[in-house]
């Protein structure tokens, strides 16, 4: 019952921060300049009030703002995302053909930055003040001071344009009509910049939060414990040390996974991928509110749910965490 309770718990505040993250939402997209109606109306050449005027009721835009905001939370309630009279399709469809897109990139580059990032900082933690230290320490603050695009950028230079190993830019190639294994092998091989490239920053991150957490726990009475019983130093190391020292990592990586969907916009515009952080930028661009509010609900929805995940794992790895429900 204790779980139960703790789980209904958590789900309504999960679903208030969800009404906030919308409000929000709506508020600050209504604030930024201009209008669909206004790009539309300038892109036809049509400076007609009357055209102009009936855009804006076909919007819904010349309603007041607190009932175009009832509006879209009644559609959110009903899992309508409403519709982009843009792309003349329904915002649902538009960010579906997107989604598995940035799922290629997303995990791919969450799974890599988490255990990479364990791995080098517990040997960084291991090998205090060596030569390993030393590498891991600065490769790790290199990549979190270097701008993410500007990665993409040296890493197409080098990979596809100086040595011609890897394409670019692009999802897969263009009129192949690969099928099966065939073409998801096109499509690694299109991924793997682009996925480097996302999980080099929070890579640095997990490696130095790791190797902090882990030299930190180094002088605890449950580590010398260990180390007084006679136990290798293996198991020490990567058991007693570092199951507490991850905890504060598995933390971050669940706050941080959820923004991996929608914080791809920089690494899918370098690359020319279609994924959601594109789809985002070009509705930005043309004023597309709707699938704006799209995207932004669903990246919400996202985060939340990593976060849930997150607490169920951390009661996983630590059962003190399980008394507290």
């Amino acid at each position: 019952m204790r779980l139960l309770r703790s789980f209904f718990s958590v789900l309504g505040k999960s679903i208030t921060v969800l009404i906030a993250v919308a409000i929000i939402n709506f508020a600050l997209v209504r604030m930024t300049p201009g209008d669909p109606v206004s790009v539309l109306a300038g892109e036809a050449g049509v400076s007609d009030q009357k055209f102009v005027e009936q855009l804006r009721k076909e919007f819904k835009l010349d309603q007041p703002v607190w009932v175009q905001l009832a509006s879209y939370l009644k559609s959110i309630a009903q899992l309508d995302l409403g519709y982009s009279y843009r792309q003349q399709q329904p915002v649902w469809d538009l960010i579906a053909d997107r989604l598995p897109a940035t799922l290629v990139l997303a995990i791919p580059a969450f799974v890599i930055s988490l255990l990479g990032g364990i791995l080098l900082g517990a040997l960084a933690s291991r090998h205090r003040n060596s030569v390993w230290d030393s590498l891991i320490t600065a490769g790790s603050m290199a990549f979190y001071a270097t701008p993410i695009f500007w990665v993409g950028l040296l890493l197409v230079l080098l990979f596809s344009v100086t040595l011609g190993w890897l394409p670019p830019f692009g999802y897969e190639k263009m009129g192949s009509d690969l099928t099966g294994l065939a073409r998801i092998k096109d499509i690694a091989v299109h991924a793997l910049l682009p996925v480097v490239t996302l999980a080099g920053f929070n890579l640095a991150v997990y490696a130095r939060m790791t190797r902090a957490s882990m030299n930190e726990v180094q002088g605890a009475d449950f580590v010398k414990t260990a180390w007084a019983k006679g136990l290798g130093a293996g198991r020490v190391v990567w058991v007693h040390q570092l199951r507490n020292a991850v905890l504060p990592v598995i933390t971050l990586a669940g706050m941080q996974a959820g923004q991996l969907i929608g914080g791809s916009v920089l690494v899918e515009t370098v690359f020319a991928w279609p994924g959601i952080g594109r789809l985002a930028f070009d509705a930005l661009l043309q004023r597309d509110y709707q699938v704006l509010l799209g995207v932004f609900f669903c990246t919400s929805v996202v985060v939340v749910v990593f976060n849930l995940l997150t607490d169920l794992v951390y009661r996983l790895v630590d059962p003190r965490m399980q008394s507290q429900v």
